[in-house]
């Protein structure tokens, strides 16, 4: 399935790095850890970094009841974004500098989660994101635990994808400058375990981290 391109998405600086397929923008979706969610809150734009789950087209967010932003975010117009730098490009000319990158903006309103039964999913999908198979592993959200979160949905009904890869693009004129150019890969690297003070020796770490850890 395609995005629906519409008047706020279409993009107009370098359209060749848009992507047009769905799947493009779940997999950028799915590769993050945490997201940027903008409103207008009291006049003033916000933007608020937090963590995020994916199920099917729909992206959920989870806050505190008591949050003044999360209370006031219910059917309120949002920006959420997600984006993954993979390398620095080096060019031979300073103004030709850039990134190489995978970013996504969805745009829509946020709807609060009342139903039972998808706050839950929702919650097991924003867990699932940031710490898998934790959900399964850890005690999961007593009622007043749940009594106390604020969980809200954002449809990917409309989204922009852009992506930039490979070599830096040099002014002919520069290419025999005898300067170097090229990339300077960046990953986000994932250590090793390192246990609670309060954890008893004999409790080992579970595989699903050791898993992550490794990989």
């Amino acid at each position: 399935m395609q995005l629906s391109e519409t008047p706020r998405t279409r993009i107009t600086r370098l359209p060749e790095r848009g992507r047009s397929e769905r799947s493009d923008l779940h997999a950028i979706l799915d590769a993050g850890l945490i997201c940027h969610l903008g409103l207008v809150r009291d006049g003033t734009p916000v933007v608020i970094p937090t963590g995020y789950g994916r199920i099917g087209d729909t992206v959920y967010l989870h806050a505190s009841s008591g949050s003044g932003w999360a209370r006031a975010i219910d059917g309120a117009p949002v920006c959420l974004t997600v984006t993954h730098l993979d390398a620095i490009v080096y060019a031979r000319s300073v103004f030709d500098h850039s990134m190489n990158y995978r970013s996504a903006v969805v745009l829509g309103r946020a709807r609060r989660v009342d139903d039972a039964e998808q706050k839950w999913s929702a919650l097991r999908a924003i867990s699932d994101q940031l710490a898998p198979g934790s959900w399964d592993y850890a005690r999961q959200p007593s009622k007043r635990e749940l009594a106390a979160t604020t969980v809200l949905a954002v449809e990917l009904a409309e989204a922009s994808v852009k992506v930039r890869t490979g070599p830096p693009s040099d002014d002919p004129a520069d290419l025999d400058s005898g300067r170097w150019a090229g990339v300077l890969p960046v990953r986000t690297v994932v250590g090793i375990p390192e246990p609670a003070a309060d954890v008893d020796t004999d409790v080992a770490v579970p595989l699903h981290l050791l898993h992550r850890a490794l990989r």
